[in-house]
């Protein structure tokens, strides 16, 4: 028996890194699951885990109705919503168009709200998840950017991640009495394609060969290694679970402790 049997899961950006490393994890743990992105690799990672796939672009209002009902479609209700979607790019401060810094914005913080809504307003009309008192569990992904900030080549991916925290904390006080609970995971430099993005983008500006950007930032982590995927996922399992049911309004740090406290 898995923690999340028979509990019902919505993943945004479950094509490939922590998405994908999550939609492995619940599946291992019971859940079942909808998995949404633009990314035509999410029916790939479906198929791998005779999970439901679905193309949807959080970004479109119309796509987000179609994501948000199939899971009621489907088994009739949602359990667990994790709003994961997001995209990033490396340049300095001063050269930040209006463009790039709205495309950031409305993946990472526009989107994640109005999914959120979304979700919510149909969580709140359904009975308790079994076995528990809540109805529902919102989790989102932000980042150690939303509050350490210090990079400027990173200014509005860090300023979404930081909006992030922020309506975790007021979604979980707006929703607590209707018993759903928000919380969000804060990954440190985790291996995946966007890192990769990052350290290319990243050494071009300084001048830096493959991979030097990255072993810059992972030289201080204190665990000693790398963070990888499934390293979130595990909290994310957790958040997801019935362990987690009294906690709301928290971001929790899963970095290797290379950023102690918040």
């Amino acid at each position: 028996m898995g923690q999340l049997d028979g509990r019902t899961v919505l993943i945004t950006g479950a094509a490939r890194g922590i998405g994908a490393a999550c939609a492995h994890r619940l599946a291992a743990d019971g859940a079942r699951l909808v998995l949404a992105d633009l990314d035509p690799g999410v029916e790939k990672v479906a198929r791998e885990l005779g999970q439901v796939a679905i193309r949807a672009d959080v970004t479109r209002r119309d796509d987000i109705v179609r994501m948000v009902e199939e899971p009621y479609r489907r088994w009739g209700r949602l359990d667990v919503l994790f709003n994961n979607a997001g995209v990033i790019r490396v340049q300095p401060m001063l050269d930040v168009s209006e463009a790039e810094w709205d495309r950031v914005m409305t993946v990472n913080l526009r989107a994640v709200f109005f999914v959120l809504q979304a979700v919510s307003r149909r969580m709140v009309r359904q009975d308790p998840i079994a076995g528990s008192e809540l109805r529902g569990k919102l989790i989102q992904t932000a980042s150690i950017a939303s509050y350490r900030g210090g990079n400027h080549l990173m200014t509005p991916y860090s300023a979404s991640k930081a909006g992030v925290v922020s309506l975790t904390r007021s979604a979980a006080q707006a929703l607590a009495r209707e018993r759903i609970t928000s919380n969000c995971v804060c990954p440190g430099a985790v291996e995946t394609a966007m890192w990769e993005q990052i350290d290319k983008e990243w050494g071009a500006l300084e001048g830096l060969g493959q991979g030097e950007a990255w072993k810059r930032r992972i030289r201080g982590i204190p665990l000693g290694r790398p963070e990888r995927p499934e390293d979130v996922a595990k909290v994310v399992a957790f958040l997801a679970g019935p362990d987690s049911d009294y906690m709301t309004g928290q971001a929790l740090n899963v970095d290797g402790g290379l950023v102690m406290g918040n």
